[in-house]
């Protein structure tokens, strides 16, 4: 078994990486006498998942909303034990999230994380679905859903992706909704964990002062009935208009204060890599130029009350879809979006301070090599990563790289009133 290494001279770190004979990635970083170990298992299959064809069989599948979310609840179930119990017992700490393109099962511990990891592969690559205990997760599942559904949070951000989004996956709940949740079956779940939950599909990275070699051996064991699959996994896309759904979502709710998402679809899609992570850095640069808490806007807004402390942002990036949005609160969320779009219109007739681009770089770069002292961020930080085809040693080599030139243009190509909308969640 080879054992590849990648290093960085700048952050003196280095990342170790293993393919099994299955086709498991499995990624090492070393840190020395760090009490806390941590390990995370991922496939690369989320809620956006729901047109394949299963593996073994030739048409294509429609399945249930929120179907990937379900199946990460039940993998912890087993007949006799609690999952739960049992790292509890082992003083350690274990959860699981499913995303719009990936399930993850991770668990940090400061002893016993050889045991610890053998437990985590062994319940993730053994399935127990029952008919009994489907139905009964469905209740559970229904339950969260509208938990979710009464969130004003949670209702201003789903409703701006459904004003984003016309056909793609990404506008649609991760947890599904209770009509979707109430078809699943357990049939169902073995198809989309036969199909996804294979080790060419998957992730394993560890991190701490660990014992690479021993860890290495656990994993083979728990993977020794764990095939290569011969095929990759069909995925189904839909195309996806560059239009906007609508301009413009509004919902009452029980809130003290308008709450409101402003958001950019992203058009320039269609690849990974460098040049994807690129876009993603950039991008945030950009948005922390123009929106930050050291900027004009965010400055003029709070102080005319607009804005409050609550005011902030994020961009994703995947290889078919992007966006950014902006949230917060304000009595006049419709001036606010106003003025978002202004700054923009004035960026491309005045440009990009260079005081305020090499002073966003340098905050940038420090939120980095901060992010570096966490184990947790550098582990979910790698998966992501990985799956869009690149490494998290280069994000520093890229964001030094960005120029003046790039956040001007992507500006004007991103942040236009043509791709933008608006979502309010106001008082009942």
């Amino acid at each position: 078994m080879e054992i590849n290494s990648i290093k960085s001279e700048k952050l003196n770190e280095v990342i170790f990486d293993v393919e099994l004979s299955n086709g498991l990635k499995v990624f090492y970083m070393p840190k020395r006498n760090y009490v806390k170990k941590y390990a995370i298992y991922s496939t690369n299959y989320g809620s956006i998942d729901n047109t394949f064809v299963p593996i073994g069989e030739e048409k294509e599948l429609i399945v249930p909303e929120g179907i990937a979310h379900f199946l990460e609840h039940k993998l912890f179930e087993e007949p006799d034990v609690s999952i739960f119990d049992e790292f509890a017992k082992l003083g350690s700490y274990v959860n699981a999230f499913t995303s719009n393109n990936q399930t993850a099962y991770l668990f940090s511990c400061v002893a016993e994380f050889e045991k610890n990891l053998e437990l985590l592969v062994e319940f993730v690559q053994n399935p127990y679905f029952t008919q009994e205990n489907v139905e009964k997760e469905k209740g559970i599942i229904e339950q969260e859903i509208r938990m979710y559904n009464d969130s004003p949070d949670w209702k201003v951000y789903s409703n701006c992706l459904s004003a984003m989004y016309v056909n793609h996956p990404v506008k649609i709940d991760i947890a599904g909704t209770v009509e979707s949740t109430r078809s699943i079956s357990k049939e169902l779940l073995y198809k989309c964990y036969n199909t996804f939950y294979n080790p060419g599909n998957m992730v394993l990275f560890m991190i701490g002062d660990i014992d690479f070699e021993k860890a290495l051996t656990i994993i083979e064991k728990g993977q020794k009935n764990v095939r290569k699959l011969d095929n990759g996994i069909t995925r189904i896309k839909v195309k996806e208009p560059e239009e906007i759904n609508k301009s413009i979502i509004e919902e009452k709710l029980s809130v003290s204060i308008p709450l409101f998402n402003i958001g950019f679809k992203d058009i320039d899609v269609g690849y990974d890599g460098e040049k994807l992570i690129g876009k993603e850095i950039c991008t945030s640069v950009l948005l922390e130029v123009l929106y930050g808490s050291s900027s004009a806007f965010f400055q003029e807004l709070y102080k005319e009350g607009l804005i409050n402390q609550n005011f902030g942002f994020q961009y994703l990036g995947y290889k078919d879809y992007g966006y950014a949005v902006l949230v917060g609160e304000s009595k006049a969320p419709k001036e606010v979006h106003k003025r978002i779009l202004q700054v923009a219109v004035n960026v491309s007739k005045k440009g990009i301070s260079e005081d305020d681009f090499k002073r966003t770089k340098r905050k940038l770069i420090g939120y980095h090599i901060t992010d570096l002292n966490s184990i947790d961020n550098i582990a979910t930080a790698h998966i992501n990563y990985y799956y869009k085809n690149s490494h998290i040693f280069n994000y520093l080599e890229v964001l030094e790289g960005i120029t003046i030139n790039d956040l001007e243009k992507r500006s004007r190509d991103f942040l236009n009133e043509k791709n933008c909308c608006l979502s309010i969640v106001n008082p009942k």
